[in-house]
């Protein structure tokens, strides 16, 4: 079999590369040309994405890419989902995009159920509420007559933003529109009674595609730029839990999935949405994925909570903190980590203390106590979420797959397979970029199903581990004590 060869632009909430693969002799490998700092303006009380950065970043790495003279059969965009960017009518880009983790939309899902009740939203969407849902944002834009939503012509998610502006297409991925919760996930088309809320029509989006279709080639503009010729852009699981689920190295449909990063995303796929009476109390979502499955997930706040502590210890590398970590004494110190005072804080290990002082609990102290706090709690928190999969999964929960970043970090994986109680397997730590690019293989004839993507990431992943359950008692007296601080705030 010759060489193929693809690029994967992957952009997570902190960092984005730009990566170049090759699939040869049915195995795929991946080699990170282009890394870069996906940054986050303050100004005027908001907070943006520079988008002209990201998309500079994006144009650099391609040269790259063009400067080794590889030919690349096409381009897969992938981002973090419900954020997105303006037009005009002459095409420009009318303002810096939201990120959403700016305060504007506090508050702003009780003002929409004011008009639609919150239950009605849900079975509409099958989408979990979170106040930073593209929805919310749109609404809070139309409420305070933001100018740039008036004379919008267009309105494209990130990473549909970033096709426009390397192909000149104007598309509306898929998967990516299903986290703005104002999709049917029975049509796969919008919900007309929620646009009409927003005062908007479907024609103020782009084209919608799938995953594995073709949204066009490079212009003339980024042709020069980069050096590449008329590269074809295809259309990816954009939404990168997507492309990460995409690329979970799964034999049988027993499983569920964490995809661990920033954002730990803690589902299960399904031919179907689920949505029922149980699951909009749970509050669980349900996203696009590929080949028209449903991803039924819960969001839960991942390594965020160590980046930012992390921003306090700069002179410390991770190992050094693991190392920390595992010195000190277990289930000292714990958190529920999707309470709303870790959202966004000034200072993490000063929410940390004061959550650890409201409920009655000594607080963590040094460094290695703050990691562990929070491995142990994350873990804690995925037996949580994973009892209530159980309630809503028409099939066994037997194994759980962690995928991106988080599969190298084996003291949470650990952590994770005693507190859940059954064996962990790790994928892919590049799971999002492998199903961008398995995406892309699949359009180009690469491989013809799910199934033959799967294969062949398995046959390529080198370093997947399995951890088994232990210490059970200590584990689950553990998750009680987790139970009564959860439930205080």
């Amino acid at each position: 079999m010759l060489a193929r060869h693809f690029a994967a632009v992957d952009l997570g909430a902190t960092s984005g590369r730009v990566i170049l693969a090759t699939i040869a002799e049915g195995k795929i490998s991946m080699e990170e040309i282009h890394r870069f700092a996906d940054p986050i303006i303050q100004m005027q009380g908001h907070f943006y994405w520079d988008f002209p950065a990201i998309y500079k970043s994006v144009v650099e790495g391609l040269a790259i890419i063009a400067s080794r003279g590889v030919k690349i059969e096409s381009i897969g965009i992938d981002t973090w989902g419900v954020d997105f960017a303006l037009f005009g009518k002459d095409g420009a880009l009318l303002r810096l995009p939201y990120c959403y983790r700016d305060p504007h939309t506090t508050n702003a899902p009780e003002e929409f159920f004011k008009r639609m009740p919150r239950k009605e939203l849900y079975e509409k969407t099958g989408i979990q509420i979170m106040n930073f849902n593209s929805v919310f944002q749109l609404d809070t834009l139309r409420r305070n007559s933001c100018s740039a939503l008036e004379a919008a012509e267009k309105i494209l998610f990130v990473p549909d933003a970033l096709a426009y502006l390397l192909t000149g297409e104007q598309v509306t991925e898929y998967t990516i529109a299903s986290t703005a919760q104002m999709i049917d996930p029975r049509t796969k088309m919008w919900d007309e009674d929620i646009l009409a809320m927003l005062d908007l029509s479907a024609d103020k989006f782009g084209r919608m595609v799938m995953p594995g279709e073709k949204i066009g080639v490079l212009t003339a503009e980024v042709q020069r730029l980069t050096g590449l010729d008329a590269v074809p852009v295809v259309a990816v699981a954009s939404h990168d839990t997507g492309s990460a689920v995409a690329a979970v190295p799964a034999e049988d449909e027993n499983y569920a999935y964490l995809s661990s990063g920033t954002w730990s995303l803690m589902g299960i796929e399904s031919a179907e949405p689920i949505i029922s009476e149980r699951s909009f109390e749970l509050n669980f979502t349900n996203e696009g994925g590929i080949e028209g499955t449903i991803r039924v997930l819960k969001n839960i706040c991942g390594m965020w909570l160590l980046e930012r502590c992390r921003a306090e210890w700069p002179e410390m590398g991770y190992a050094e903190l693991i190392a920390a970590a595992e010195s000190e004494q277990p289930f000292r110190s714990l958190i529920n980590p999707d309470a709303t005072c870790f959202a966004n804080p000034e200072s993490m290990t000063k929410a940390i203390v004061d959550y650890c002082n409201a409920t009655k609990q000594p607080a963590p102290e040094n460094v290695g106590q703050f990691v562990r706090c929070i491995f142990e709690s994350l873990a804690l928190r995925y037996r949580q979420v994973v009892e209530m999969l159980r309630e809503l999964s028409p099939v066994a929960i037997e194994r759980l797959y962690v995928i991106g970043g988080g599969a190298r970090n084996q003291m949470l994986n650990q952590s994770s397979a005693n507190a859940i109680g059954i064996p962990v397997e790790t994928g892919s730590s590049e799971s999002t970029a492998v199903g961008n690019v398995m995406m892309q293989a699949k359009w180009a004839g690469v491989v013809q199903t799910i199934t033959e993507m799967r294969q062949m990431i398995r046959e390529s992943l080198a370093d997947g581990k399995r951890y088994e359950p232990q210490d059970s008692d200590v584990w689950s007296a553990a998750y009680e004590k987790y139970l009564s601080i959860y439930k205080e705030l």
